[in-house]
């Protein structure tokens, strides 16, 4: 049975672009206020004069622990509530663990685990406090099997996926439904650097999936009834073999 998102409010982090900004669409389109956060500014001012009023941007640093900080009581002085959250701001590094920085690999940590951490731990009071709520994030099939050829994303992607399953069954006393969906490789942002011609032919061989796709799961997880969880969705390219 699906459940309206009509008059729901949302939150989304990496909202101005890839997943995030197809999720935000999707939900607007169901009803729902979204709440933008990114940290870019300017693209968070012209998208939401483009989405209309129930698209309410939110400037914050992820990376900057104040801002991060900052960022849940920033947004509960904007709306008078929060019925979804979803966090799914991330980045990504491939290749062997020696071809990277330590720099790039805090970079990595502090935004796809730490931060991730810090955004739950900032609104499951709020959420406890209404006996109600949703919490998902983007994770990964990395997060579901070595990948070897991304150790560093693979890692945060398994420790994630640890959180949101504990957290799961943290929150089931509370009302509150804490899931994760984990798509195959996206066209998105991180994917900048392919050649064009690259990318039409992984799309046309089926080995990579649209953000669009990833937002389908997104609404099918938050329209469950509240006695239903989607606790993981794994959402692949039909010709994805590596899994």
């Amino acid at each position: 049975m699906s459940e309206s998102l009509d008059g729901k409010i949302a939150v989304i982090t990496g909202a101005a672009s890839g997943i995030g900004l197809a999720a935000t669409r999707r939900l607007l389109d169901r009803g729902a206020t979204v709440v933008m956060v990114d940290w870019n500014e300017a693209a968070l001012a012209e998208l939401a004069g483009k989405l209309g009023d129930r698209a309410i941007p939110q400037v914050t640093n992820l990376l900057d622990v104040d801002s991060c900080n900052a960022m849940i009581p920033e947004i509960l002085a904007k709306v008078d509530h929060i019925d979804i959250l979803y966090c799914n701001a991330g980045t990504y590094i491939g290749g062997e663990l020696t071809e990277t920085t330590p720099e790039a690999i805090d970079r990595m940590l502090n935004l796809n685990v730490n931060a991730v951490m810090k955004n739950v731990r900032a609104v499951v009071p709020h959420m406890t406090r209404r006996k109600t709520g949703d919490i998902v994030v983007t994770c990964s099939i990395a997060g579901h099997f070595p990948t070897w050829w991304e150790p560093v994303y693979s890692g945060s992607k398994w420790a994630i996926t640890s959180f949101v399953q504990g957290m799961r069954r943290q929150m089931i006393p509370h009302g509150v439904r804490v899931m994760q969906v984990s798509p195959g490789p996206v066209v998105s942002a991180l994917l900048a650097d392919w050649p064009e011609e690259n990318l039409r032919k992984a799309r046309e061989s089926g080995s990579l999936i649209d953000a669009e796709e990833v937002a389908d799961a997104l609404e099918y997880m938050l329209t469950r009834k509240r006695t239903v969880t989607i606790r993981d969705m794994l959402v692949l390219p039909t010709n994805f073999d590596r899994v």
